[in-house]
């Protein structure tokens, strides 16, 4: 069952599109039926430049195990970060 629920909001990153290198502005997370993972549902986490059209945009679809251990190595890299790096991640 799709819960529809979108978390949307504001980033600041890169991503490898078929085009190159492009800057990504906005990020979407959401479970749904996934179109290539071959799974019933799927987090997807889809990251866009709106400004740059459909081909600026990078996707992910993947099972809630790999989800989950993302989102905890994501929290533990920035957790091993010194101190002194944390202004540069902020900014």
């Amino acid at each position: 069952m799709c819960t529809y629920q979108t978390e949307l909001f504001d980033v600041r990153a890169s991503a490898k599109t078929a085009e190159g290198w492009a800057p990504m502005t906005r990020a979407m997370v959401y479970v749904d039926h996934p179109i290539h993972l071959a799974a019933g549902h799927a987090l997807m986490i889809d990251f866009l430049n709106p400004s740059g059209g459909p081909s600026a945009r990078a996707a992910l679809e993947m099972d809630a195990h790999s989800a989950r251990a993302l989102a905890r190595a994501i929290l533990t890299s920035l957790d091993s970060v010194p101190e002194g790096l944390l202004s540069d991640l902020a900014s």
